[in-house]
């Protein structure tokens, strides 16, 4: 396989997991409105999760159980629950960047859809593509937390309310979903 083809490939997987709504976007654009920085900080806190979930994923992808999973479902549920609570009391007074980065780190590591991608879609992209996609998959992900936080802080400016709006409800629905998922799943 050549290297241009591994490389847009990783691209388009890097976007398949940075892209889609969830809870990461929604905080990214909270933060997005406070500061251009913040939001690519909190993208970067996921990129890290992502990361280390690439090594785990391609270091232990055999022996990964797959019942463990009720854990990260339940405190990734409460976890953003309680993040929609600080994203609609939040004044506008912005938080640092490294805050952010924390925040986008610790959403990403205990969120179940991240890890389910990568013990499904990531094992299969590692068996298929090996570690030649990686480069590009990393290079897809950094072009969505730059240039989303930019368009959000361009024009989400006029829409503050909105964006804080729209980022508490699709954490709150991630959130009371997940903790839902993680409930069922244990009983």
């Amino acid at each position: 396989m050549s290297e241009v083809y591994s490389l847009a490939t990783g691209i388009l997987m890097g976007l398949s997991i940075a892209a889609p709504p969830g809870p990461i976007n929604a905080m990214m654009a909270n933060e997005s409105t406070r500061s251009f920085l913040n939001g690519i900080a909190v993208g970067a806190g996921a990129m890290t999760a992502d990361f280390v979930f690439f090594w785990i994923t391609y270091l232990f992808k055999s022996i990964i159980p797959s019942n463990i999973l009720f854990v990260f479902y339940i405190v990734g549920g409460v976890y953003m629950l309680y993040l929609s609570y600080s994203v609609l009391r939040a004044k506008q007074v912005s938080s640092s960047t490294g805050g952010s980065y924390v925040k986008g780190l610790s959403v990403a590591i205990v969120n179940p859809y991240q890890i389910s991608w990568w013990l499904t879609f990531g094992i299969s992209m590692l068996n298929q593509f090996s570690v030649l996609v990686a480069p590009g998959f990393f290079i897809g992900i950094l072009i969505w937390i730059l240039a989303f936080p930019f368009l959000i802080n361009r024009i989400g400016q006029r829409y503050v309310k909105y964006v804080k709006i729209f980022s508490f409800t699709i954490l709150l629905i991630f959130g009371a979903y997940i903790l839902y998922q993680g409930v069922h799943y244990f009983i």
